[in-house]
């Protein structure tokens, strides 16, 4: 840990990373628990594999990569939840078709680009420690957008996530909020994509969301705890595999995997310990 310390003070390569991690989990930390709330971990996971299509035609037409990302992620975002709101019973055959389509197109574009594309593959599987400072500003960017969204429209979304036919009643406007709420979702893994990669998008947007979830139950608290959470696991990733040599992405996830089930054994020995205490503080109770 003291060897990561020292090169993280004098490695600009490793100062990037950290930043990126950081600005990736105040996405995570404000959508993730929408995602978990809402259960659409699907949804977020094919929006994520169809934006490779993205990715690779702008890199075919000289664009940048992640212009295509964010546009291929908005459309998917858009289309899987038109056809939710229209079709529910076909959601599940849509998210898989764009899942193998989105990646498929992005394959053939790949192939059809002069030139081994690493920087294509490094979205795919993730290399924090290759991020650019101008990336790094449009991770800030998306990160004020979505910041602002929340802020906006903190009821609708919490009234949508919980409970659509309720916030119906009360005259919220539920097809655009949901849509709004996906397009948010979209922009968070395109955020991720040069953190974890396409791979393992969906655990960094879940996992420290659902860490939040054991121990508090307000949205709101849910969002800081999961942004604390996720700087927590981005900078112990970045720390265990700097000495081995080991993928920063990977490891990334495997601490938070790691730190999720230790917060799930948590979580059930309290409960079962509060349950214990108010069984013997209830009526029946001796003595």
């Amino acid at each position: 840990m003291s060897e990561f310390l020292t090169a993280l003070a004098t490695q600009g390569f490793l100062q990037s990373a950290l930043a990126a991690g950081l600005l990736a989990s105040i996405g995570c930390g404000l959508i993730g628990p929408y995602v978990v709330v809402k259960r659409i971990a699907f949804i977020a996971g094919g929006i994520a594999h169809s934006v490779l299509g993205g990715m690779g035609a702008a890199l075919y037409f000289g664009q940048p990569p992640l212009a295509g990302a964010l546009l291929a992620a908005v459309v998917a975002a858009l289309l899987i939840g038109w056809v939710r709101l229209r079709w529910r019973a076909d959601e599940d055959t849509l998210i898989g078709a764009l899942w193998a389509i989105g990646m498929a197109v992005g394959l053939l574009f790949i192939a059809k680009t002069p030139g081994y594309q690493t920087d294509l593959m490094s979205y795919l599987f993730g290399n924090i420690l290759l991020v650019p400072a101008e990336s790094l500003w449009f991770m800030a960017a998306l990160d004020a957008v979505l910041l602002l969204l929340v802020l906006a429209w903190h009821r609708q979304f919490l009234a949508v996530a919980f409970d659509e036919e309720f916030a119906r009643l009360r005259g919220i406007p539920v097809t655009f909020f949901y849509l709004l709420l996906l397009v948010m979702v979209a922009v968070t893994v395109v955020l991720l994509i040069q953190v974890v990669g396409l791979i393992l998008v969906l655990a960094l947007l879940t996992l420290p969301a659902a860490i939040a979830g054991h121990y508090v139950h307000s949205l709101g608290l849910m969002m800081l705890l999961a942004t604390v959470v996720g700087s927590a696991v981005n900078l112990a990733g970045l720390a265990l595999s700097y000495g081995p040599d080991l993928p920063a992405g990977p490891t990334i996830i495997l601490v938070a995997g790691a730190f999720y089930v230790a917060s799930a054994l948590l979580a059930g020995y309290l409960a079962r310990q509060r349950a214990r205490r108010a069984a013997g503080e209830g009526p029946n109770a001796s003595g």
